[in-house]
């Protein structure tokens, strides 16, 4: 029998009188944030199973959101001072977001104290840490909303924890805390339970033809905007994720495990995972992983259930629920039970097997009792390895770079950007105080060389708690043991922020001042009306300032060439607004440039004269207004929904500009005329522009129209009549001369050479003309992260072709030896005219997954400034 924790008694020791009132504070505040504390038990009669309050048999039918939350909330209430319930967010379609806290009596009382002592034992927290200490055990359920046997088994687990008949959970309880998180994603959740209870036929059809077995597009994996929350750990553009993270970096558990499931015809995966393991992870988390593995394959050989280990799921990317844990000093989990979407309530398997709803609930029933139970049995040593992973963080911190220096001339807004993005991550940083000469690794030029600090130059040390977070975020290049890997292979925040940085093999003093945060500045600031406002165009922010000009009827105007005024030189692509042109907004002009400078993070340039020193004058021809474009996206069948979504959330959460969605269905109905812009994400499009339907949207492009074609909707125009667009006809002399001998290749080497022909989320150095309005505000190249070997010819006579990769290209992640080929002199980004409009061709999705922000002006240009 194992002894409990008596961690509240140890607590006291460190409770002064001065500090007991404190504690006392925080406990009223972390309250505050609760509901349901359950000073006593609901009127309600006894604690029911899931199967008696919801009235059907577990299994039997999907849960809506609404009910499991019932379900939550009555179990909470039945438990008291045993369980609490906190929502800590809510979704885009406001369904609340909820943990449950479990423990036992005694520890519940303290919760507080050992959620702080955690913290300390991270070294995120103040004062010296208690040694005895129960680990920390967090459960996530239903992170993709169709693999919805998660929420399902999850009401099972809870019951488990409140049942005071289970002793073998309650004794494990006694030396543990649970957290359970009993639906990440709510809105995908009901997306897919909600069109399943619609359809179903009363009695379960098993048949894989069978309608139950076919969600209509987008499915429910994603949540509001489509996007993978499981691939958004690292990134955090998400609300659900950002406000999950929040109470994560509270807790910071020793064990995390997240629950899926993946095709009907699979079995259970569980740890030990597949190569490659980032070389970060510790030789103890890899050791638990075998030891969580070991108390699964337990419960499953007793009740003679299949499952596979070792297999396709890796611990490389920081994108998921096992890694980005991992990568914060837990043992991070991933459960995949056969199933998903297509399985329904039976299924009729290709092995003769109907795997039923039943089943799948038993099988993560059975693994969230074993990682709690194998958490317990070794805690005293999660504990200690814990504790030694934050020491070794901050005093020993691993890898060849010891701090990572961004430069502060680069973009404030993308400055801000990081800085904030690492104030999320708990990641600490500093400013450079003076200008420094040193060696280091140049990220722009892929060498190591000279460089040069300056002052305020943000600085991230290695020698702090989240060193290893912090290592595996900025690398430039991460060690991939195995090319076979489940997601992208390059990541580094300097590329994908499109900053200036170096990695330095020393440590670098951060103790400078911050920069200023004035939004208006110049000669004209203190003046109530100056002549006109400068902005220059460097990243998202600026196109977020813009389009809020528009919306609010400000008349904007963009430079077309370099100029010089007052002193201070502006690059193509600057914003110019005039007080002539506005006249009709009156004493509301400075007002509203100002306020929207301001929302949008934007540095502003007051001046009181039109007259430029070099260049043209701000009343040149070089100098042109910025039409407010009416701009409409097309959805549904055949489109990429995550590439849809990409585009949505551009629009609505990151610059607040208007957009139409069309959908699929239906858009040979549009009246293309009624919109300026039409942009086509990621897809198949032989379905929605069949030859006739095309004719249509070339018409409308001559009329003055602007197409934007995202990766899919490129190659759909390539070699098309009238589209410019080509792809790269096949080396005839390579094909003569291949080796007969090479199709006698091995079976099961399929799937490695394969990976010849794959891009693995790779960083590639693309060449751009700048002159050129689709990429303004850059400098000569751009860190492009390539997903698919792109294989264009160069746009030819009518054609521009603004970002191209030649020779030499390459600067991170995997790319197969035949991928590298094709991603060597060949058309990614540019545009053509047709008539007297544009058709923008993006090879490469520059909104990927929302983290690649230096790819955004990209985007902001095609829709903004290109053909004005």
């Amino acid at each position: 029998m194992t002894k409990p924790f008596p961690f509240w008694q140890a607590s006291r020791r460190v409770l002064t009188s001065g500090g007991f009132w404190l504690a006392g504070l925080l406990m009223l505040c972390w309250a505050s944030t609760s509901y349901g504390q359950n000073t006593a038990a609901s009127d309600a009669g006894a604690l029911q199973t899931p199967d008696q309050f919801l009235g059907y048999k577990l299994g039997s039918r999907f849960t809506t959101h609404a009910d499991l939350l019932r379900y939550v909330d009555h179990v909470v209430q039945h438990s008291p001072g045993r369980m609490k319930l906190q929502r800590y967010g809510q979704t885009y379609e406001n369904r609340p977001l909820e943990i449950v806290q479990v423990a036992t009596p005694d520890n519940m009382t303290h919760l507080e104290d050992i959620r702080r002592n955690n913290l300390r034992l991270a070294g995120l927290e103040g004062g010296s840490p208690l040694r005895q200490q129960p680990p920390v055990v967090w459960l996530s359920y239903n992170v993709h909303g169709n693999e919805s046997v998660s929420s399902e088994a999850v009401m099972q687990v809870l019951y488990d924890l409140a049942n005071p008949q289970d002793q073998q959970m309650q004794q494990w309880l006694q030396n543990a805390i649970v957290i359970i998180d009993p639906c990440v994603n709510p809105d995908g959740r009901d997306r897919y339970a909600m069109w399943y209870n619609r359809v179903h036929n009363q009695m379960p059809n098993a048949s894989p033809y069978s309608w139950e077995h076919h969600e209509p597009w987008p499915g429910g994996r994603y949540n509001h905007y489509y996007f993978d929350l499981n691939r958004d750990w690292a990134w955090q553009t998400q609300q659900e994720t950002q406000q999950r993270i929040v109470l994560y970096n509270q807790w910071l558990p020793q064990v995390h495990a997240d629950f899926h499931e993946m095709g009907p015809n699979n079995s259970y995966y569980f740890s030990p995972a597949a190569k490659p393991f980032h070389a970060d992870l510790t030789a103890f988390q890899r050791k638990f992983q075998n030891v969580i593995g070991d108390y699964n394959r337990q419960a499953f050989d007793k009740n003679n259930w299949l499952y596979f280990t070792r297999e396709t799921y890796d611990l490389f990317a920081p994108t998921y629920g096992d890694t980005w844990p991992s990568f914060n000093g837990a043992i991070g989990m991933t459960y995949e039970q056969g199933g998903g979407g297509p399985a329904g309530i039976a299924y009729a398997r290709n092995d003769g097997d109907t795997l039923t709803l039943a089943q799948r609930i038993a099988h993560h029933h059975a693994a969230s009792r074993a990682t709690i139970q194998a958490t317990v049995e070794h805690r005293d040593e999660i504990i200690r390895e814990f504790q030694k992973y934050y020491e070794q963080a901050r005093t020993k911190p691993q890898g060849e770079y010891k701090s990572f220096v961004l430069s502060g001339a680069s973009d404030p807004g993308q400055v801000k950007a990081l800085t904030q993005y690492l104030d999320r991550q708990q990641i600490k940083y500093g400013y450079a105080p003076k200008r420094v000469k040193t060696r280091g690794f140049n990220y722009t030029s892929g060498k190591t060389e000279s460089v040069q600090i300056e002052p305020r130059d943000v600085v991230v040390s290695m020698y702090q708690p989240k060193s290893t977070l912090v290592k595996v975020l900025f690398e430039p290049r991460a060690a991939l043991e195995d090319s076979l890997t489940y997601d992208i292979t390059a990541w580094s925040l300097p590329y994908a922020f499109g900053l200036k940085a170096y990695a330095l093999r020393d440590k670098l003093d951060a103790s400078g001042k911050a920069p200023s945060a004035a939004t208006v500045k110049g000669s004209g600031a203190s003046s109530d009306k100056p002549y006109a406002y400068l902005a220059r165009w460097n990243g998202l922010q600026d196109v977020r300032f813009l389009g809020h000009l528009l919306s609010q009827k400000v008349k904007v105007r963009v430079a077309e060439e370099a100029f010089e005024s007052e002193g201070q030189k502006y690059m193509p692509g600057t914003l110019i607004i005039t007080r002539t042109g506005n006249e009709s907004l009156g004493a509301r002009f400075d007002q509203l440039v100002r306020a929207q400078a301001d929302s949008a993070g934007v540095v502003v340039q007051a001046i009181k004269s039109g007259f430029s020193t070099t260049g043209g004058d701000l009343g040149s021809g070089s100098v042109h207004f910025v039409k407010q474009p009416n701009v409409a996206v097309v959805s549904g069948q055949g489109v990429d929904p995550t590439a849809f979504g990409e585009v949505w959330h551009f629009f609505e959460q990151q610059i607040g500009y208007p957009i139409t969605v069309l959908g699929s269905d239906y858009l040979s109905t549009v009246p293309l005329q009624k919109f300026d812009v039409l942009i086509l994400p990621d897809g198949d499009y032989s379905d929605i522009y069949p030859e006739r339907n095309l004719e249509t949207l070339k018409a409308w492009v001559r009329g003055g129209g602007k197409l934007i074609a995202l990766e899919g909707a490129s190659r759909f125009l390539a070699n098309k009549k009238d589209f410019l667009l080509k792809t790269k006809p096949a080396d005839s002399a390579a094909t003569k001369k291949a080796d007969p001998y090479k199709l006698l290749r091995r079976y099961g080497d399929a799937d490695r050479s394969r990976a010849e022909d794959r891009v693995q989320g790779s960083v590639y150095r693309l060449q751009l003309d700048n002159t050129h309005p689709l990429a303004f505000g850059y400098g000569d190249t751009y860190f492009a992260l390539l997903r698919e070997p792109l294989n264009y010819r160069f746009l030819g006579e009518g054609g521009w072709n603004v970002g191209v990769l030649k020779k030499n290209s390459y600067a991170a992640g995997f790319t197969g030896v035949l991928a590298r080929k094709q991603l060597t002199d060949t058309f990614v980004l540019g545009s053509q005219s047709l008539g007297r409009g544009q058709v923008v061709y993006m090879g490469d999705n520059p909104l990927f997954r929302a983290f690649w922000q230096g790819g955004k002006l990209l985007f902001g240009n095609a829709v903004f400034l290109v053909g004005q």
